[in-house]
């Protein structure tokens, strides 16, 4: 089999185990227009056919061809899908709040994304799906309760460059896979500018120091940019808080998070 062939047939039975199991059968997530969205939708597609909902939640940031590049997704693969926009809650916020810079806007619009698409899934009863790679979750590169937030995510333990890879096995629309990754969060943000490299460097050293478990000198001896390695470890370091539950002050014998654990599927 091959490589994407046997993950892809792991994420549908995974997809379809961690939801069933909730006592749930519906499935909704946010859909951009950019890779990671789209790989998530048609992986769930597969497995939840017409239980799947996909929500736009376009701002006045949001370029036009993320919109159409959603939409002729969805005309490709069958996926139901509704738009649900944020520009009048984020215009709103910003009349009240006019010294905002990027990054407040980034996050705000982030976090008024995923108030609507948790409350899209109380209404529907269904469980909201997380579109986070392993890249942008080691780097903390992503929003907490934002875009970070979700039930069950299919895609988190594959780096950036490989859901470019799934992505193309899959058959996702050309015009999503070739555009450079944005999260349309202002005018003109593009993930790597945020970055300062391209996701095929940065992946590159990661899978080194992270899988391989290589040292800082190894890696550079290598031919890699010290910086650049500097810069992945501290982000990966300073965003740990981002990875975690939120910690707990132990004050009991049994304190949860610390010493109360259970498999998150266990049953009396």
């Amino acid at each position: 089999m091959m490589k994407y062939e046997q993950i892809t047939i792991y994420l549908q039975h995974f997809l379809d185990n961690e939801v069933r199991k909730t006592g749930l059968n519906r499935v909704v997530l946010g859909l951009s227009g950019g890779l990671d969205s789209a790989v998530v939708a048609v992986l769930a597609q597969r497995v939840f056919k017409d239980d799947l909902l996909c929500v736009k939640m376009p701002s006045q940031y949001s370029s036009k061809s993320s919109l159409h590049d959603a939409d002729e997704l969805c005309r490709d693969f069958g996926i139901n899908v509704i738009t649900a926009s944020i520009e009048p809650m984020l215009k709103a916020y910003e009349e009240l709040n006019p010294d905002m810079d990027n990054l407040r806007k980034g996050n705000i619009s982030s976090r008024l994304r995923m108030t609507t698409i948790f409350d899209i899934s109380a209404k529907e009863n269904a469980l909201v799906l997380g579109t986070s790679n392993k890249s942008e979750l080691m780097l903390g590169y992503g929003t907490l309760y934002g875009d970070l937030s979700s039930a069950i995510n299919p895609i988190g333990d594959l780096y950036k460059s490989e859901v470019f890879e799934l992505a193309e096995y899959l058959g996702v629309t050309k015009s999503i896979i070739k555009k450079p990754p944005s999260a349309d969060l202002w005018d003109g943000q593009s993930d790597e500018d945020d970055l300062g490299y391209t996701y095929a460097q940065l992946d590159e050293v990661m899978k080194l120091y992270v899988e391989d478990r290589l040292s800082k000198e190894e890696i550079v001896n290598q031919g890699f940019n010290e910086d650049m390695f500097d810069m992945i470890i501290k982000k990966i370091f300073r965003n740990h808080f981002k990875r975690k539950m939120p910690i707990i002050a132990k004050l009991t014998s049994r304190t949860i998070n610390h010493d109360f654990n259970y498999p998150r599927d266990i049953t009396l």
